[in-house]
């Protein structure tokens, strides 16, 4: 039996995902035009729409910059949502958007510990759990694919001993 096309808006706010390093300034800059995640998904077949939004590490995230992932999401029109976002508040923004958003939407964050530009291994994998889940499933909800663990917002937590994300209990 066929399968219908789906729709995803993929979003990227920046974060470690997205970095590049400048030989100029000699540092890691998030990459406003979100170029790895486009590089990744060339081949895919579904529709996609990407937007890049906040540009920041997500160490300098406010509640205003979740508030506007909000509004984006809000006034999409879409209902299968993937957030690029940096590991480092991506538990503070999943929390921020499940407890505004109703139901209806399927929302997944997703990220890299290191960049893509550095190695892009870690970033794909992450990015590809967090499309295949929302490719397949139509449960509604926030969620979090990394590291090859998915579940709901509130039950994975990033390990900064061991610099991964993992369900609760093993943290």
């Amino acid at each position: 039996m066929p399968h219908s096309v789906k729709s995803v808006l993929v979003l990227s706010t920046g974060g470690t995902f997205n970095k590049v390093y400048d030989p100029i300034r000699g540092e890691l800059l998030v990459d406003p035009e979100a170029n790895a995640l486009r590089s990744i998904a060339k081949r895919w077949r579904c529709e996609l729409e990407f937007r890049t939004l906040i540009g920041k590490d997500s160490l300098e995230m406010t509640d205003r910059d979740r508030e506007e992932l909000l509004q984006t999401i809000l006034q999409s029109g879409r209902r299968s949502i993937l957030v690029i976002h940096g590991t480092d508040t991506m538990e503070e923004t999943a929390r921020y958007l499940a407890h505004r958003l109703s139901g209806g939407y399927n929302v997944v964050l997703t990220g890299a510990m290191v960049p893509y530009s550095i190695d892009p291994v870690e970033a794909t994998a992450n990015l590809a759990l967090g499309m295949g889940s929302l490719l397949s499933d139509t449960s509604t909800g926030v969620s979090i694919a990394m590291n090859g663990w998915l579940g709901p917002w509130n039950e994975l937590k990033k390990n900064r001993a061991q610099g991964r994300f993992e369900p609760y209990g093993l943290v």
